[in-house]
């Protein structure tokens, strides 16, 4: 009997244990899956930030330290860049920059930025929004080394990533350094979308031509930018661990934080590549309300019958609610708004050129008479032909066919060549750094008969610099436009071409105009802090000069011509309520074009802006 019950007794444990067993390992997987689904089974990312930290302090040992950066620039702790930096004993920060927005991201899109001091950290806060994008010599002088810790979003209208473009391009002209604290493309690595940006839709971007959803992390885009456009940059980025092309945002376990104002969550950065493409129209992208960029519509749309349209196109990756929304502030401020909202099901498999471009067309058809769109639209997508195809009513699939061969060409012989992280496109490998060699001035243009200086530098894949001798340097130019004897550009007969140096294994190539130039334009513009004077050129100069005499600012364009809108003979335009300039004299002396500003103090603070095709003079008030 004792021994039946001891038995029952075993069994009984045993069937507990069996049991616990079960439920202990039934819960560990539930927690794995759970885990699993929120990242789809990947390593949570570190940031560049933190690879530098851990890994490579000794890029900065020694160095005086400058750092591009905004709210976005956080550890995975959500422990600022600037504290991180300025907090260690080895690290030397010396000057923070701040994008569109500012450092606190507090500035709404396109407002005016201004340099300060920051309070925390007692350091100079430069502002590269505004009147300045590209860093001064005055803003780098105690700097050695520039780093860029900012959140990009994947979209090429997106300003930040061109801030690291004006970056790397102050860099190149005044020997600093430069190093991309990597970040994730919040959209993922994978999709490349739109039109390669053509040179006739240029804004804000400069020389930086990209595609609407590019597919890339920023320390991609340096690299990339850094071999296509000769830049010699003494270039490095802190990889980050753990990031793969397929990830979006929600993969990576990273904290988000707003990249701005109206990017307010990452569900808002999956879709603006896309549904910025319904701004510059008559139609509303939902700003002033809560929900930008996925609310759309404009006062007179049926949000029911745009819902039903839009649902029936089955664009992947999103389904649409009919919404009805009032904004705060921006277009429509005040007035009720029909549309749609935008739910996203699965960002991977959003195509989001395809969804902006189905969301205007589908509410241009709804409402024709009321739909316009503004001249800025090519700037916008990229393509100077789209507005006129939209306007006339062109499917969208024949639109996006427009630009696909010339993208996939780029996409094959551009990007692929400096993808950083896996999975990697069919037939890309991973880059590879191989050293980079650079010609100064960054835009090359001359006149027939004028001589051009150029300086040839670089550095090797461990970021030495190459010790160059000029008399070994191979010069070759294009199209019969010039020559290159000791290091001088010759113009001798108008046209483009291509300046290339070789030096060893290396190679470096300049677009360069010989043309006359042309000032065509004088205008004006009074702000609530200074006062904008822009000289329209039929190009982009860098030989000019900025003088400043008593009561007066002169500046000299060698071989300037007047045309455009100038009187040929010379003139004055005079300048109405502004308290730093009465007015501006022209005319062409000895060869060259001289405009002077008419100053109405001594002593006058200014800046001078690079802008293409246009000299920019902004004086303080």
């Amino acid at each position: 009997m004792r021994t039946w019950k001891t038995v029952m007794i075993v069994s009984l444990v045993m069937v507990f244990f069996v049991l616990a067993v079960s439920s202990s390992e039934t819960s560990s997987n539930a927690t794995d899956n759970n885990k699993n689904q929120g990242n789809k089974g990947n390593q949570r990312v570190t940031p560049g930030i933190e690879v530098l930290m851990n890994d490579h302090l000794d890029w900065v040992e020694g160095k005086q330290v400058g750092l591009v950066t905004n709210m976005t620039g956080v550890s995975t702790e959500l422990k600022s860049s600037i504290d991180l930096l300025y907090d260690h004993p080895d690290v030397e920060l010396t000057a923070l920059y701040g994008p569109e927005h500012g450092i606190r991201g507090d500035r709404e899109a396109g407002e005016y930025v201004e340099s300060y001091v920051d309070e925390e950290t007692g350091l100079p806060v430069y502002s590269l929004y505004g009147p300045t994008w590209v860093p001064t010599e005055e803003m780098l002088e105690d700097v050695d080394v520039l780093l860029y810790d900012i959140q990009d979003i994947g979209s090429n209208v997106y300003t930040y990533i061109y801030t690291l473009g004006f970056v790397m391009e102050a860099a190149a002209a005044h020997d600093k350094e430069v190093i991309v604290l990597d970040r994730p493309n919040p959209i993922g690595g994978s999709r490349v979308e739109g039109p390669v940006r053509s040179e006739d839709t240029v804004s804000f971007m400069g020389r930086f031509l990209l595609p609407v959803r590019h597919g890339m992390t920023v320390g991609e885009l340096a690299v990339m930018w850094n071999h296509e456009y000769s830049m010699g940059v003494n270039l490095k980025v802190a990889e980050m661990d753990g990031w793969k092309r397929d990830m979006h945002f929600e993969d990576t376990e990273l904290p988000w934080v707003l990249t701005s104002p109206n990017i307010p969550t990452k569900e808002t950065a999956y879709l603006y590549a896309g549904t910025e493409l319904v701004d510059d129209t008559s139609l509303s992208t939902g700003l002033g309300t809560t929900k930008p960029f996925e609310l759309l519509g404009a006062p007179w749309i049926q949000g029911e019958t745009l819902a039903a349209e839009m649902n029936n196109r089955e664009i992947d990756g999103v389904k649409f609610r009919s919404a009805y929304f009032t904004p705060m502030f921006s277009k429509y401020e005040g007035e009720l708004v029909g549309g749609v909202q935008v739910h996203i099901d699965d960002p991977a498999e959003i195509d989001l050129v395809e969804l902006g471009l189905n969301l205007v067309d589908a509410m241009r058809d709804q409402n024709p008479e009321e739909f316009e769109m503004t001249p800025s639209y090519a700037n916008l997508i990229g393509d100077p032909e789209v507005p006129d195809m939209i306007m006339d009513d062109v499917p969208v699939d024949e639109i996006i066919a427009s630009w696909e061969d010339e993208l996939d060409t780029w996409v094959d012989e551009v990007r692929n060549q400096y993808l950083m992280y896996p999975p990697y496109d069919s037939g890309a490998q991973p880059y590879q750094p191989d050293g980079v060699l650079g010609i100064l001035p960054l835009d090359l243009t001359a006149s027939v008969g004028q001589e051009v200086d150029l300086t040839v530098k670089g550095y090797d894949q461990h970021g030495e610099a190459l010790d160059i001798d000029p008399s070994e340097i191979e010069w070759t130019v294009s199209n019969d436009i010039g020559y290159v004897e000791d290091g001088v550009f010759h113009g001798e007969n108008e046209g483009t071409g291509t300046v290339t140096a070789v030096y060893g294994d290396f190679e470096a190539s300049r677009e360069v105009e010989v043309s006359a130039t042309y000032v065509e334009n004088i205008r004006y513009g009074i702000h609530p802090g200074y006062t904008r004077i822009v000289l329209d050129l039929n190009k982009t100069i860098n030989n000019h000069e900025i003088t400043e005499e008593e009561g007066n600012l002169r500046v000299e364009i060698p071989y300037g011509e007047i045309a455009g809108d100038l009187d040929e003979e010379g003139g004055t335009i005079e300048i109405a309520n502004s308290p730093a300039i009465s007015s501006v004299d022209y005319a062409e002396e000895d060869d060259m074009f001289v405009a002077v500003l008419n100053l109405e103090q001594d002593n006058i603070e200014y800046e001078t802006p690079d802008f293409s095709s246009r000299i920019v003079i902004d004086v303080m008030h």
